[in-house]
């Protein structure tokens, strides 16, 4: 009975191999999102929580909403972070008409111009992070930041994000 009981464990062993090899194949296989869907589903997300992180700090400047600290640096590294992820975000291949992308062709046409945006924001993000992490509430200096911030956002939607 033994010898039945190990023959089955050692078929249904075979069969789930088997099975697993079978999968594994097929989704190897199969098309997935192409590069360029690929990245502006990326850029996209970045941007998304980016905005998502800053609105808050335009509240605040604007005396809308309270200053908490805690949440001012956690929310200023977020966005100093996920800036660094946007020079990948960009790349020539996403350039073809991707239906889900907002970005202009633009970006492609005048990239030196975009590069040059894209680098003073990631460095006004780096910036802002650190006047966050140093100040104690909504100062000159931070509402400045937060300024400055909002203005490389603007400056690169007005240039090269389709409405």
């Amino acid at each position: 009975m033994s010898r039945h009981f190990n023959s089955a464990r050692a078929l249904v062993g075979g069969a789930l191999v088997a099975a697993c090899v079978a999968i594994s194949t097929a989704d190897a296989q199969a098309p997935g999102p192409s590069p360029a869907k690929i990245a502006v589903e990326n850029r996209k997300a970045e941007f998304t929580l980016v905005g998502n992180f800053f609105r808050w700090f335009g509240a605040v400047a604007r005396g809308n909403a309270p200053y908490d600290e805690a949440e001012a640096k956690k929310r200023a590294a977020r966005i100093a972070y996920l800036a660094e992820f946007l020079d990948e975000s960009f790349p020539e291949i996403s350039n073809v008409g991707e239906p889900d992308s907002k970005a202009k062709p633009e970006v492609w046409k005048e990239k030196a111009d975009f590069d040059k945006k894209l680098a003073k924001f990631k460095d006004d993000a780096r910036i802002f992070a650190e006047t966050v992490a140093k100040e104690k509430g909504a100062t000159e200096a931070f509402k400045t930041a937060v300024a400055n911030l909002g203005q490389d956002c603007k400056g690169c939607h007005d240039s090269y994000k389709a409405k």
